[in-house]
This record gives C-alpha cells, structure tokens and sequence, in this order.
C-alpha cells in the first residue's frame, strides 16, 4: 500500500516552541520536526497508511499547549 507523505506547518507560541517541538518528534508517524523561520514557526513532516491516520495525528498536534494554527500539505 502507499504511503501518503504530508507537511504539517504550524504557527506557535514563541516561548512554547522547544517543547513543541520534542513533543511532535514523539508522536508516532513523525519522521521530522524543525524549527523554522518566516510565516510558520515548526514544520513537521509525516508519513502514514491513509487520511484517517493524518487527523489523528493532526488533531494529537493541535492539543498540544502553544500551537496557534495548523496547514496540513498532503502529497497525493
């Protein structure tokens, strides 16, 4: 089955953003998170099986404490 690959970019709160960050590399799925400069503040970058598995992860991203806003980019 292939896999679908998608960006998640995220607007943050300054001071939570080290935290954040430790906390999406935990999430299973992640294959990268970085900090970055610009519009967005962390991007992340997932790979899973299918749609269902990119709102579950997007969702468990959005509850974390200092995320602003969410763009999720699925390549497809």
């Amino acid at each position: 089955m292939k896999k679908l690959n998608c960006c998640i970019l995220l607007k943050t709160v300054p001071t939570k953003i080290y935290s954040i960050v430790d906390a999406i590399k935990k999430i299973e799925g992640v294959k990268k998170c970085y900090i970055t400069y610009g519009r967005f503040d962390v991007v992340a970058f997932i790979e899973v099986s299918n749609y269902d598995e990119v709102r579950v992860i997007s969702t468990k991203i959005n509850e974390l404490d200092g995320i602003r806003s969410t763009e999720t980019l699925v390549e497809g």
